[in-house]
């Protein structure tokens, strides 16, 4: 996250250290525990994310002779520097083509006034965001992804919810257990989606005005279309080019998330006991703590699209294992031609017709 490149390319528009430096001293504090507390959970994790895996491969059929990678425990402070580190990774193509508009004295200004706000995002999300897998970073074991539990995050959730310990946090490691397995059974699924931020960054537009003007005009299309979906904030900003590839990305996103939502309850109650509480109080847990302030920054930050991910990507899960059974599921595997485009999310049947005939 050096702010001068190796290859005398332009400097990242972001100023990433300072992200960091942002994030961590804006990071809240996690609940208490003694020093015993915190051992037990960081080994608890440990443990059940390696059970978890053996669980969604049973579960999904997926990655039956692949080693079982170790899951990295981290604190807040240490998720943010992790999640600087693959966000700086994945949006390269990005900042690289903006970073080559930033010229003068007011670059400097520029970079670390974004890392500053960068930072505070990461702060907020730090104390909300359960796990992770990153596909795009090395793990600290040289894997090629690194899938990350923040313990604080997870004790705070099952305190509230009430909910047992070990159940919860087997019911946690699941999801990202499903990620990680999404990815190593599937390597080719790395280079795609490394390819598909890439093409959004090649079609991005550069000049400020252009981007003014869409958003000025998106937001007088929108009164017209009052009650209506008209669609995520972001979407009104992009072109016509940049929206047929982020189309593309959000159908793998809710394909990603709603595989994995659906086999932590696909699992079942022989491997979590207490699955269908969990799942009960979490959601309920989900609706009730968004306050009005929360629910701005979530909406600013696109997280009320992701949930929708979650909701309609589960719901096409289901719908085509119910069909087709898992093995047929797992066709969508089979290379990018064989993904569901963002339509045949909400139309599982078209997808079946199109790829299982």
């Amino acid at each position: 996250m050096s702010p001068h490149p190796a290859d005398g390319s332009a400097p990242s528009p972001i100023d990433w250290t300072t992200a960091v430096r942002t994030g961590q001293r804006l990071a809240p504090a996690g609940p208490k525990v003694t020093p015993a507390e915190a051992a037990t959970v960081v080994a608890d994790l440990r443990e059940l994310s390696a059970q978890a895996e053996l669980a969604v491969r049973d579960t999904t059929g997926l990655g039956a002779d692949l080693p079982v990678a170790d899951a990295e425990v981290v604190d807040r402070p240490g998720w943010v520097a992790a999640t600087a580190a693959g966000m700086a990774e994945l949006t390269a193509p990005i900042t690289d083509k903006l970073g080559a508009q930033l010229t003068g004295p007011a670059q400097g200004l520029t970079r670390g006034v974004t890392g500053a706000q960068i930072g505070a995002v990461l702060a907020f999300l730090s104390g909300r965001v359960l796990g992770q897998y990153d596909p795009m970073v090395p793990s600290a074991a040289g894997d090629p992804g690194r899938l990350l539990l923040v313990a604080p995050n997870v004790v705070k959730v099952e305190r509230e919810l009430r909910a047992d310990p070990v159940d919860f946090r087997l019911w946690v490691c699941l999801h990202e257990s499903t990620h990680r397995l999404q990815f190593t059974a599937n390597p080719w699924l790395r280079e795609h989606f490394r390819g598909l931020v890439a093409e959004f960054a090649d079609r991005s537009e550069t000049d400020p005005s252009a981007v003014v003007s869409r958003a000025v005009a998106a937001v007088t299309a929108r009164r017209g279309r009052a009650g209506r979906d008209s669609g995520n904030w972001v979407e009104t900003l992009q072109s016509p080019e940049q929206r047929e590839i982020f189309d593309r990305l959000m159908a793998f996103m809710s394909l990603l998330e709603g595989h994995a939502d659906h086999v932590m309850d696909a699992v079942g109650p022989a491997v979590v006991p207490s699955v269908a509480s969990i799942r009960a109080s979490f959601t309920a847990r989900r609706a009730k703590t968004r306050g009005p302030v929360d629910r701005l920054i979530r909406a600013l930050l696109g997280m009320d699209l992701k949930m929708s991910q979650y909701v309609k990507g589960a719901a096409f899960v289901r719908a085509v294992v119910d069909r087709a059974g898992m093995d047929g599921f797992n066709t969508v595997w089979t290379s990018a031609d064989t993904l569901p485009t963002r339509a045949e999310i909400t139309a599982p049947e078209v997808w079946v017709r199109r790829v299982l005939g």
